[in-house]
């Protein structure tokens, strides 16, 4: 297909998807209340008076504009667009890709696909289930006497990155599994990363989660070190199987492989008859080294 035409069938493709995306949204608008619900449900709420139900350990949601509840209405519904139809403008994005991928290729990123998907919502689903706890956690802290507003929009984003890092979290293991079926890295040797993986979650986790508390850093921690050893399991068996199929695949390009040494009989030279003899040696008078060299150097 020439160039123009993979232009074409892009903006084709980026059409489809960009129209389900809006219908979507259109629909999501009409259940804003509910998308709403569910977002700030998370939140305590204080139900007679600021602070008066839980102890401190509550806010009252508010719009802090004129403007704030059409904008985070339109955010919500876009959001929802986006996820809802994913799976249309993904099938757009692969149908564009998977005419120029290979037959193994293309089973590979189907078994990638299936395992990423449930770990992006369980890492999601992880992260709104420790948000009312960390919520609880950061209000607790207001001082007596002193009352939490939470603007919608400041709760949105924060519920929303919360979703992400933890969903993009769980994919961490995911992409080691996938440079180990690459060949770059083994299971052997992720094995032994382990303490410095370990350290790495956790720091991962105190600063990528918006909470400055500990509960969500071990939330976060925990399962992805569970996914690494699980991750490191799946290396070694794939090693294993690769090693049983092909016993040099773990070669390295400059690891020499075992030479036979035994002495064979030579063949005449090539281009001589055995009848006709053979061409005499070139005479030369010229000493073969001169001060250690030989005449070429």
């Amino acid at each position: 297909m020439p160039l123009v035409e993979h232009l074409r069938e892009l903006r084709n493709r980026l059409a489809k998807g960009m129209l389900a995306i809006t219908v979507v949204s259109v629909v999501a608008a009409f259940y804003s209340q509910d998308l709403m619900n569910f977002l700030i449900d998370p939140v305590p709420r204080c139900k007679t008076g600021l602070g008066e139900s839980t102890g401190g350990a509550c806010a009252v949601i508010a719009y802090t504009d004129l403007l704030s509840p059409f904008t985070t209405t339109v955010k919500v519904c876009f959001m929802a667009g986006v996820i809802i139809s994913s799976p249309i403008w993904l099938y757009q994005l692969w149908a564009f890709v998977a005419p120029g991928l290979h037959k193994h290729e293309r089973k590979y990123t189907y078994w990638f696909v299936s395992a990423a998907v449930p770990l992006f919502f369980g890492g999601a689903w992880l992260a709104y289930t420790i948000l009312p706890v960390s919520m609880r956690v950061l209000l607790g802290i207001t001082p007596d006497g002193s009352a939490n507003i939470l603007p919608m929009d400041k709760i949105l984003d924060f519920v929303v990155r919360m979703i992400l890092i933890f969903g993009g979290a769980f994919e961490m293991p995911l992409m080691l599994v996938m440079l180990n079926f690459a060949g770059i890295v083994s299971g052997r040797r992720m094995a032994r990363w382990w303490r410095g993986v370990i350290m790495g979650v956790f720091v991962f986790g105190a600063v990528a989660t918006p909470t400055t508390d500990p509960f969500g850093m071990i939330a976060l921690a925990a399962p992805i070190c569970v996914l690494y050893f699980i991750a490191v399991g799946v290396a070694m068996l794939n090693d294993k199987r690769r090693r049983r199929s092909n016993p040099d695949a773990e070669l390295s390009d400059d690891e020499a492989s075992h030479l036979d040494l035994t002495p064979e009989s030579l063949d005449a030279p090539e281009g001589v008859s055995p009848g006709r003899p053979a061409l005499p040696e070139r005479v030369n008078s010229a000493p073969d080294h001169v001060n250690g060299y030989d005449d070429i150097t």
